[in-house]
């Protein structure tokens, strides 16, 4: 079927919000933290907000993710090329001019907010997102935290698990951070993988800031849980993430991390993959988990961008989500998981005033 237009996209969130009962509730003191400033979930009722995609990150970071992601998955197809930067321009996720266009792009489409999955040792740059923002309008969130084994800097080998989770109470405390995300792990968690998620538990129990994670398409997506519970976090404080790349049309690991209170996110949205998490986002919707979702598109190929002829960073909207609705979901429901699930996932009450 054909996606979303702007006004089509726009169109569903506002009939969806109308549609609701009632908006949803926030605890006393509750923000959610973006690179600018701490704004009321409030104030994002009038569109998406995205969980988990990329604008900035070094150029070397995706080349580095393929060939990991390829030998971890040798079944995968070949990725799609990524249009090379021509001579003399920037990578596109280091550039300034294109990424505000981009954004503004998105929020014509209906996105009111996107949060950025990168960290130091992907190459995102928080100064580049501070005047992305400033620039575009787009409010984003930042996050704190560490990826995935093959990518951490040397010293967390080396430091304690209360030392890594006092470093990252530090930089939760002193710049703006809205998130612990992406925080990853492959096939089978390694022993650094397992010390960084318990620092992880630790620093959101000091700081109340939500997390969401990296699977190898569902791979230890219960043990991921089961870490962050052991050290006291509640599970309605996580989204683990890339679940719609385990295809089970019974969905038994979906529901059961939903059953314990966490969020599940299908976040690599918008492509040929559609057609294996179409009937698994349905299956959840109607087990009743609907407010365990959340959406993004994980976006980092130049392909995909409005500059290229792609459907730009606004694609969970306007390509993933009316497939759903062309299977039945229904507007109310839609609403709820792209514009209430995310803001109640990111809301928190700070136990310190940002920096």
């Amino acid at each position: 079927m054909q996606g979303f237009t702007r006004r089509e996209a726009i169109g569903l969130l506002a009939s969806g919000f109308c549609a609701r009962a009632a908006a949803p509730q926030f605890g006393k003191g509750a923000v959610i933290r973006t690179v600018l400033k701490d704004i009321p979930p409030q104030e994002l009722g009038g569109g998406a907000t995205l969980f988990h995609e990329h604008m900035s990150l070094s150029p070397d970071f995706l080349p580095k993710f393929t060939k990991l992601l390829r030998a971890q998955n040798p079944q995968l197809p070949a990725p799609p090329a990524q249009p090379a930067s021509p001579a003399g321009q920037t990578y596109f996720l280091e550039d300034l001019d294109l990424m505000v266009e981009e954004m503004r792009a998105a929020s014509k489409e209906g996105v009111a907010c996107l949060v950025d999955g990168g960290h130091p040792d992907m190459g995102r740059s928080l100064d580049f997102l501070k005047h992305l923002s400033m620039q575009s309008g787009m409010p984003i969130v930042a996050s704190a935290g560490y990826y995935t084994q093959p990518f951490y800097p040397p010293e967390v080998a080396t430091l304690s698990e209360d030392q890594i989770a006092q470093e990252l109470t530090r930089q939760a405390n002193t710049a703006p951070f809205g998130a612990f995300g992406e925080i990853g792990t492959w096939d089978e968690i390694t022993p650094d993988e397992r010390k960084v998620f318990r620092a992880v538990g630790k620093a959101h129990l000091a700081t109340n800031l939500p997390i969401y994670t990296h699977t190898n398409f569902g791979k230890a997506a219960l043990e991921q849980l089961d870490i962050f519970e052991s050290v006291g976090v509640k599970p309605q404080r996580v989204c683990i993430g890339h679940v719609g790349g385990l295809i089970d049309p019974k969905v038994e690991v979906h529901k059961a991390l939903c059953k314990r209170g966490a969020y599940v996110g299908f976040d690599r949205q918008g492509g040929p993959g559609d057609v294996r998490q179409v009937p698994m986002v349905m299956a959840l919707i109607e087990a009743g988990y609907a407010d365990n979702l959340l959406f993004a598109s994980d976006f980092s190929n130049a392909a995909q961008l409005k500059r290229n002829g792609g459907p730009g960073y606004a694609k969970t909207v306007t390509v993933f989500v009316p497939k759903l609705k062309e299977a039945g979901a229904k507007e109310e429901t839609l609403h709820g998981i792209l514009v209430d699930n995310p803001r109640r996932f990111l809301a928190f009450a700070p136990k310190k005033a940002a920096r």
